[in-house]
């Protein structure tokens, strides 16, 4: 195997787009029957269309001007490029196929049969909250955007919260999309409800005896949560370390998502362009690890250096 400093120091970004590419290729042509249009097939394929899109995300191209502008620069490696405005409603049109594309490789990355995992979520603001009462927010709140507190940074948002599932190797298995003022533990629970054999720890948020109660019952899942201070149960000390561990790699997860991917940044103007970029963002960081570990990385959360080689 080769050691982790001689294969960061080999990777290029056209490493990046060609494995990139070759993956989303691999996996299309399950997805590829769902996609049919009427009419001739585009110049940019769809492969090359979801490929440009990923990387993009990786590289924190999260701007369509900036995204069409970089790729330009690339014409060696995707000759057939769209305008802004048609990659735009192209995404859009294929962010399910995207999420099906993160699906799909999940299947194929060992590390996400892992079944102890970590929930946590992450706000995601539509629109700065001092713009808040000058803004157009009647299309938002159809889309039930809503006001809600982030008590961990004591502040409050307008728009919605990501919550995620996340392995202990810090794979992201599934994600809810929820308005900001949904509680905590009652978005938990849905996303939950969703699987079945798992142990997994959350925050103080998640703290309910009859929530546990039906998803152990009904899911065979797990919910494991920390005591709040005034409680009078202990918790002994090695358990909780392997929380505290828990907690930092689900901590990193949301560092990169928040600082390489700017998921906490909004450029949409719709609800259907916000979970297309989110649907991009979520499956090039699941790619991401799925590189790293058919690379022979010892740590697949070194996610960095595919983007930024040193």
């Amino acid at each position: 195997m080769v050691a982790d400093a001689e294969v960061v120091s080999a990777w290029t970004f056209e490493d990046l787009s060609l494995e990139v590419y070759c993956v989303v290729d691999e996996v299309w042509r399950h997805i590829a029957p769902r996609c049919r249009r009427p009419g001739p097939a585009p110049r940019c394929s769809d492969p090359e269309l979801v490929t440009m899109a990923l990387v993009g995300e990786t590289k924190g191209w999260d701007q369509e001007t900036e995204l069409v502008s970089e790729w330009q620069q690339h014409r060696d490696l995707f000759p057939h490029q769209p305008s802004r405005t048609r990659f735009n409603r192209r995404r859009r049109a294929l962010q399910g196929a995207i999420n099906e594309v993160r699906r799909l490789v999940l299947r194929r990355l060992d590390l996400a049969q892992d079944r102890r995992c970590v929930l946590d979520s992450l706000p995601v603001p539509v629109i700065a909250f001092h713009l808040v009462p000058m803004a157009n927010r009647a299309d938002w709140q159809a889309s039930e955007a809503r006001f809600g507190r982030v008590p961990s940074k004591k502040s409050t948002i307008f728009g919605y919260k990501l919550y995620l599932l996340v392995t202990l190797s810090g794979v992201i298995l599934d994600f809810l999309l929820a308005p900001a003022n949904v509680g905590e533990l009652q978005a938990g629970e849905e996303l939950l409800t969703e699987h079945t054999d798992l142990a997994t720890l959350g925050d103080k948020a998640f703290i309910s005896q009859a929530v546990a109660g039906r998803l152990r019952a009904e899911n065979r899942v797990q919910l494991l949560t920390l005591p709040r201070r005034n409680a009078r149960q202990s918790v002994p000390k090695p358990v909780r370390q392997v929380l505290n561990g828990a907690r930092q790699v689900v901590e990193t997860v949301n560092s990169q998502l928040t600082e390489q991917f700017h998921l906490e940044v909004n450029h949409a103007q719709s609800f259907w362009g916000l979970t297309a970029r989110l649907h991009t963002k979520l499956a090039a960081h699941t790619l991401c690890l799925y590189l790293n570990r058919r690379r022979g990385a010892s740590d697949v959360l070194q996610i960095k250096h595919l983007a930024f080689p040193i």
